[in-house]
C-alpha cells in the first residue's frame, strides 16, 4: 500500500473521530466562558467569576501594559465565546457564564493608582471597587437594564462592560479624595 495513501486514510479517520466527539470546541467554549467553570458554583457565579477578575488584577497590577493586554484580551474572547455559550447552555445570560463579570472586574481597576498605593490602601481599592460593582451589576443602572436586553454576546458583554465603567468613574473620584484611608 502507497505510504502516502495510508496517511491520508489515517488522517481522514482522526477527522471522523473528532467530528463524532463533537465536544472540543463546545468545551473550549464552556471553560473559558465559565472562567475556568467557576460559573458553575451554585451559588453566587458571578460573583465567584469577579472574583478571578480580582485575581488577575492582584497578579498584573504591577505591569500596566499587561494588564491593559489581559482586560483587552477578555474583553474580545467574551464577545466572540458568550453568544456561542448562551447557545450552548440553551439560556439567555445563562449564570454559568462569567467571562463577562471577569472582564468587567478587569475593567474597575484600570487606571487606579492601586499599583503603587501602599498595601492597606491598595486592599481598600480593591474591596469598595469589587462592591461597587457587583451592586452596579445587581441594580444594572441605564443604560446597563437596556442594552442587557440585546441577544447574543453584545448584551451579555455590554451590561457589564458599564457597570464597570460606573464603577471605575466612582474609583477613580474616591482614590483621589483626600480621606487619608489606609495610610
Amino acid at each position: 500500500m502507497n505510504p502516502a495513501l495510508s496517511a491520508a486514510r489515517k488522517f481522514l479517520a482522526a477527522g471522523r473521530r473528532v467530528k463524532k466527539r463533537n465536544g472540543g470546541m463546545k468545551t473550549v467554549i464552556k471553560m473559558v466562558a465559565s472562567g475556568l467553570y467557576l460559573g458553575y458554583s451554585p451559588i453566587a457565579s458571578g460573583t465567584i467569576g469577579s472574583l478571578l477578575g480580582v485575581l488577575i488584577f492582584l497578579q498584573l497590577h504591577n505591569f500596566p501594559l499587561l494588564y491593559i493586554c489581559v482586560c483587552l484580551v477578555l474583553i474580545l474572547l467574551g464577545f466572540l465565546i458568550s453568544g456561542k455559550a448562551e447557545e450552548i447552555y440553551k439560556q439567555k445570560d445563562s449564570p454559568k457564564i462569567v467571562i463577562d463579570e471577569i472582564a468587567g472586574m478587569c475593567i474597575v481597576y484600570l487606571g487606579l493608582p492601586a499599583g503603587q498605593a501602599g498595601r492597606q490602601a491598595r486592599l481598600w481599592i480593591i474591596v469598595i471597587g469589587f462592591l461597587i460593582y457587583r451592586a452596579l451589576d445587581v441594580i444594572k443602572p441605564p443604560p446597563a437594564k437596556r442594552v442587557e436586553k440585546i441577544k447574543g454576546s453584545a448584551g451579555i458583554m455590554l451590561d457589564d462592560i458599564i457597570c464597570a465603567i460606573y464603577a471605575n468613574i466612582m474609583l477613580q473620584v474616591l482614590t483621589r479624595l483626600p480621606l487619608n484611608i489606609g495610610s
